[in-house]
């Protein structure tokens, strides 16, 4: 059993986690736990996996009275998960983050089923916290994770990032081809997250002009509750791709020059394989703040710029379009980024889970 979803930083890991234990036992049965009405139960059924989906709701930092609820919901989640668990009997739980991932495990635990967790940050959710004193192992993306973890149980694995991005074997002609744009022209690649990013999007959409006044072409990845202004604001720029999921994201690595985003650890993760230059805007309601100190570790070693979230409207697309003038930097980023690059986590994270069950 997989639990944990809400962003694709949490949904692809545990795809990917589930197809390289497919690799080494493909007869394992897998059923995915996520919440209602998120992103992970129309993403994991693409992938060819089935999941249950439980009524429960993270803590919202950014409007406290919404959290009214949550005890209702997270005790009404435990009576769910007693029941799926009930049903399938799951041999293994894994928590990848994600609100729906700790009534999940911590059911898991009372039960004496072995729990693992993966932890894809440099600074630990609470709730992984929490469960790590009675998990199996506890994989991580870094290392120095003793701060939250009992040491015994860590296991540096890296993040796992999807096999299509791994392999990128596409080139950036026929990646442009397929955004309809000029194999001739720098490209820059926007992406908010899954879910897209508001101070971002606001920050494109106001300085849009500037991209075409550099000669620069731009692939926009907004999230769907900006999708319509985007159009709008691009109408008739043939120098723009605008969707609100980009679903063959290796196309749009390899088509980028240079990428906007913000700095969740999987995103980190993929652009230090792809190996590309790039402006970190973390965001800023992240749980401990954990993007910043996601960006802050690339930043230290010229790996990456950073834009304060607040700052984003007025620096963004100026910094952006200065990077893009200076290959001299560009190139230091790339190869400072790629040094940090870890392929094969899938396999670190399947391999050591199945050898414990065995």
């Amino acid at each position: 059993m997989i639990a944990g979803g809400g962003t694709g930083g949490h949904i692809f890991p545990a795809i990917a986690i589930a197809n390289a234990i497919k690799k080494l036992n493909p007869t394992t049965n897998f059923l995915f736990v996520g919440a209602k009405g998120k992103m992970e139960m129309e993403k994991v059924p693409q992938a060819g996996y089935a999941i249950e989906g439980i009524t429960i709701a993270g803590f919202n930092r950014s409007s406290l009275i919404k959290n009214l609820s949550l005890p209702f919901k997270l005790i009404n989640s435990f009576f769910q998960v007693a029941q799926i668990i009930r049903q399938f009997k799951p041999d293994a739980v894994i928590g990848v983050g994600g609100y729906s991932s700790f009534p999940v495990l911590r059911y898991a635990q009372s039960k004496g089923i072995p729990t693992f967790i993966h932890e894809a940050n440099s600074y630990a959710g609470k709730s992984n916290m929490l469960l790590g004193k009675m998990a199996t192992k506890i994989f991580t993306a870094t290392d120095g994770m003793e701060k939250f973890f009992p040491a015994n149980k860590i296991i540096v694995s890296g993040n796992p990032v999807r096999s299509a991005i791994v392999s990128m074997n596409v080139n950036k002609s026929t990646a442009l081809q397929h955004f309809g744009l000029d194999p001739e022209k720098k490209t820059v690649l926007v992406v908010g997250g899954s879910l897209g990013a508001k101070s971002i999007n606001e920050a494109i959409e106001k300085d849009i002009d500037l991209f075409a006044k550099n000669d620069l072409q731009l692939i926009w990845q907004t999230g769907k509750l900006f999708l319509s202004k985007a159009k709008e604001t691009t109408l008739g720029m043939k120098h723009v791709f605008v969707n609100d999921f980009i679903q063959e994201m290796e196309m749009g690595y390899a088509a980028a020059d240079m990428v906007i985003s913000r700095s969740g650890a999987m995103s980190i993760s993929e652009l230090c394989i792809v190996g590309k230059p790039v402006a970190f805007v973390p965001y800023p309601f992240a749980a401990e703040d954990h993007q910043t100190a996601n960006a802050q570790k690339l930043v230290q070693k010229h790996a990456a710029i950073m834009i304060e979230d607040k700052r984003a409207l007025q620096d963004l697309v100026p910094q952006i379009i200065e990077l893009s003038r200076d290959v001299t930097k560009q190139n230091i980023m790339k190869e400072n980024i790629q040094q940090l690059k870890i392929t094969n986590a899938d396999d670190c994270v399947a391999n050591e889970i199945m050898t414990y069950l065995k």
